[in-house]
């Protein structure tokens, strides 16, 4: 009897068809920050300090804050000789100088994609070019990112009037880099609107957009146009998780919701949705994933179709002081 009574409640649930975009969560950058925390408290015993959340996912942070991490703003929190462990969007140059007045125990968890926009930066700036970043006021990777100059060096551009607005010193003279987790299409925009204006500015041969980035951008861009709405899994403050969103919406999504897990999920939004697509930003784990998909699944007669458009294979080491021996 009682196996029947649960028959009728699965017949009675609604069916929902789920696009599940591919890739998407964790990028090559975001699992390295977490292995070298993790690699850390092994290797020095808890607690760890790491200034600012090492991503943008408050379940990676607080699984590690179970593991003895420390989260910090200011170095001055860390006692002296303290390891430290700077986040994946990268610190200004003062931070790491002030780690070592205070002999800190430095590691640095930067994403090697963000570190080669501090490279280009620094060698535009030794060629005398006046430097313009395309990206997000506030965002920790911008402030990484100027401050590995001197102050009035680089110029934030946030939107093509920002563009139109600026005079540089020298239009012979320039340069302009990116934050690595913008929307492709929006910085597109942009960059041609630089080009135009000034025709000899220097730039990456490739937009500084990380390919997990763009990958995540385009498995959205495949499955939005067939979803009546969009769930994407990340962090209010997370930027790639955000442009995510912003691209389900141009793509042609009715609705795209940004969730840090399955308890925001608002139902009332998907009363009579017949197609869901879910995906989640670079810095959110597949076990939040599979928790949207189970409480789906408690609702909804689910079928998940898993849409690809790239295969990642990317790896990036560790700090060299915790690699293995």
């Amino acid at each position: 009897m009682k196996s029947q009574t649960n028959g009728k409640l699965r017949a009675a649930r609604p069916p929902l068809k789920v696009l599940l975009a591919s890739p998407r969560g964790f990028c090559a950058g975001v699992e390295r920050a977490i292995r070298t925390v993790e690699l850390a408290l092994q290797k020095f015993g808890a607690p760890v300090y790491v200034r600012h959340e090492i991503v943008h996912n408050r379940h990676v942070v607080e699984r590690l804050e179970r593991m003895g991490a420390i989260f910090i703003e200011e170095l001055s929190e860390a006692p002296e000789n303290a390891p430290v462990i700077f986040s994946a969007h990268g610190v200004p140059k003062s931070v790491a100088e002030e780690a070592r007045r205070r002999k800190l125990n430095a590691l640095d968890a930067i994403c090697p994609l963000v570190s080669k926009v501090h490279v280009e930066a620094a060698r535009h700036h030794r060629a005398g070019r006046q430097i313009l970043l395309v990206g997000h006021a506030g965002h920790p990777e911008v402030e990484g990112t100027m401050g590995q100059l001197p102050q009035g060096a680089v110029v934030l551009v946030q939107t093509i009037a920002d563009v139109e607005a600026f005079t540089p010193r020298d239009a012979e003279k320039l340069a302009f880099i990116t934050q690595t987790t913008l929307s492709v299409d929006d910085t597109a925009d942009i960059v041609a609107t630089l080009r135009r204006r000034f025709p000899h500015i220097a730039g990456p041969h490739k937009e500084d957009i990380c390919y997990a980035t763009a990958n995540r951008q385009d498995a959205m861009k495949a499955v939005a146009p067939r979803a009546d709405v969009v769930l994407v899994i990340g962090a209010p403050n997370s930027s790639n998780s955000r442009r995510l969103v912003e691209v389900a919406l141009r793509a042609g999504a009715r609705q795209a919701f940004l969730v840090q897990r399955a308890a925001e999920i608002d139902w009332r939004a998907l009363e009579g949705v017949k197609i869901v697509a879910l995906s989640a930003g670079a810095s959110a784990p597949e076990i939040l994933v599979e928790e949207v998909l189970d409480a789906l699944a408690q609702r909804f007669e689910i079928a998940v179709e898993e849409v690809t458009v790239a295969r990642e294979d990317m790896e990036f080491n560790v700090p060299r002081a915790l690699a293995p021996a």
